[in-house]
């Protein structure tokens, strides 16, 4: 490919997408687009591209960036922000006595649903110990086709077995030919929505709890920034932020900073998570 024609689609990706597109990952072009140039009958992509030098149809890039997005995830991916939800997040919340009895979370970047998935089951889990909550899991993505996957909750006998424990396997979904289908009380704990992450968030609404893992990687420095930014103006002062394994929010904002001993989880700087306990003093230690 061109090296004009490779800043094209690098240039069209950071603008709708904020995906950073680096000359290395050039050969993606060709693989990805290739059914894009077919579905819109152009007989190549560098025809397609010529379209894009123009005035291309809003239909058509959709198509291109929902062609370049990465959509890899699995069933309780990671575990271990799984296991902290469980055993740090939902605890906590609970405790708090004064704080209405309703969870908030938002999936960005959701794909084809397993992380929100995940959350609901975990949360059906949990409803014998947290008798009167509501909850509300909003998953977005920027791909409407993948969104209208995510929605069916229909997945495939390998789709099943990354991740997800064979009890809950068993327990919420029910098996259709040589795919499992999830049952539709987990399925409606989840709403499903398009949204852009260089949008506007504000019509969201708050979330005590956001997910967005594996999504800041892909971005660069001044992108990850603003979006760690807006995300913080969508939270109470005590809400909590998952962020992927190899991702950080250190170097790139001070609205959020990382919650001790937990890893991966961050919250607003002064929030309770982030204080550190007061020192005893010396007159009450030997009191003690």
């Amino acid at each position: 490919m061109r090296i004009t024609d490779f800043e094209i689609y690098r240039d069209l990706l950071k603008q709708k997408s904020g995906l950073v597109l680096t000359p290395d990952k050039s050969y993606l072009l060709d693989s990805r687009l290739n059914p894009v140039a077919k579905k819109w009958n152009y007989p190549s992509i560098d025809a397609m591209t010529n379209v894009l030098r123009a005035m291309p149809s809003k239909e058509l890039v959709n198509d291109i960036i929902e062609a370049m997005t990465t959509n890899e995830t699995s069933f309780f991916r990671d575990t271990k922000p799984f296991d902290t939800f469980k055993n740090f997040v939902l605890p906590y919340f609970k405790a708090q006595a004064g704080r209405p009895k309703r969870l908030r979370i938002w999936s960005a970047a959701a794909s084809s649903g397993q992380e929100s998935y995940s959350l609901s089951m975990l949360l059906k889990e949990e409803s014998a110990t947290m008798p009167g909550w509501q909850y509300e899991i909003v998953a977005t993505d920027i791909s409407h086709e993948i969104l209208a996957q995510a929605r069916e909750g229909l997945f495939t006998q390998f789709e099943v077995q990354r991740g997800l424990p064979i009890q809950y396997l068993m327990k919420y979904f029910v098996q259709e030919q040589d795919r499992w289908r999830l049952k539709p009380d987990i399925r409606n704990m989840v709403k499903f929505e398009y949204f852009n992450l260089l949008e506007k968030m504000g019509g969201l609404g708050q979330f005590d709890v956001v997910f967005c893992r594996n999504v800041l990687i892909y971005f660069d420095q001044p992108t990850k920034k603003g979006v760690l930014e807006n995300i913080a103006k969508q939270m109470p002062p005590d809400g909590l932020l998952f962020l992927g394994g190899a991702e950080t929010v250190l170097g790139l904002t001070d609205a959020f900073a990382a919650v001790p001993g937990q890893r991966a989880l961050y919250a607003k700087p002064d929030s309770v998570h982030c204080k550190k306990p007061a020192a005893a003093s010396p007159g009450a230690q030997a009191l003690a």
